[in-house]
């Protein structure tokens, strides 16, 4: 059976990584001269803890190849196609770590792929790869559903600040609402792996009705389109969202993802989003 490896970006649930037996690797934070795996020794809590703490915004980093190695040389003798599902290559160097590490292993099949996108869709689409991988789906089947998926991804979010993503480097074609961000609440949609405006209201209250709007209009009708929400410690105000879209899309037990820390690193706490799939 093909095996699927992924990363924390995707912030999938442990639950479905061990129904499935998915290696998660862990990204790397460092807080000043410290550093820590994330997921394993530095929890959701405890880094938003030390990050609104923090006197200076902690750096991310990719997994050292180092990592991947250590899955490859358990899972390459079982003469099977692995998958590492990852995010963006504009966003992380993780696809970069994974491929290096594959190069240690040159007869085996490995497949790294760019998603393009990270978080909560992410996680949708390794769980997606799992289930066709027990199915007996093959894996080039897999992969091509995964670029089908890919190119139709839409993930729409707000922000408490654009201080965050200004700091961290990963503002894109938002910078040009850095001068009026007083006086507006943007949306922002996360494209190509960058952070770009998508529309502007005036107050959050506004910003989030359209949010949900935007949802409603675009989620498709006639096919899957696996609706989540996203959220960095505003756990409350994302079950309100996925019950209120849930109830207009007729879809049951949305699911509700943590916002991993490397991303809230450069969005900040207070993320609200959703993610989901366009028609075909």
């Amino acid at each position: 059976m093909i095996h699927i490896i992924t990363d924390t970006t995707s912030g999938l649930p442990p639950e479905i990584a061990a129904r499935y037996h998915i290696p998660v690797i862990p990204q790397v934070i460092h807080f000043g001269s410290e550093s820590f795996y994330e997921g394993i020794e530095l929890d959701n809590a405890a880094f938003m803890k030390r990050l609104r703490a923090a006197k200076e915004l902690p750096k991310t980093a990719a997994p050292p190849p180092e990592l991947f190695v250590k899955e490859f040389e358990r899972l390459v003798p079982l003469g099977e196609p692995i998958l590492c599902i990852h995010p963006s290559a504009e966003i992380s160097g993780t696809i970069r770590a994974a491929t290096v590490a594959a190069q240690d292993f040159p007869d085996a099949d490995i497949r790294v792929i760019d998603t393009r996108m990270v978080a909560s869709p992410l996680a949708t689409l390794v769980e997606l790869a799992a289930g066709w991988a027990v199915e007996g789906v093959n894996v080039d089947t897999i992969i091509d559903r995964l670029k089908d998926f890919s190119g139709r991804c839409r993930i729409y979010f707000l922000v408490d600040t654009l201080d965050y993503l200004v700091r961290g480097g990963r503002i894109g074609g938002a910078t040009g609402l850095i001068g009026s961000v007083l006086q507006i609440k943007p949306i922002l949609a996360l494209q190509d792996g960058k952070v770009e405006p998508y529309e502007r209201e005036r107050t959050h209250k506004r910003a989030l009705a359209r949010l949900k709007e935007i949802a409603i209009e675009q989620f498709p009708r006639n096919q899957p389109g696996y609706l989540s929400v996203l959220h960095a410690a505003v756990p409350d105000q994302a079950k309100d969202l996925a019950q209120e879209l849930g109830a207009a899309l007729s879809q049951t037990n949305v699911p509700i993802l943590d916002v991993p820390p490397t991303i809230v690193v450069h969005g900040g706490p207070g993320i609200l989003g959703v993610a989901f799939f366009v028609a075909s």
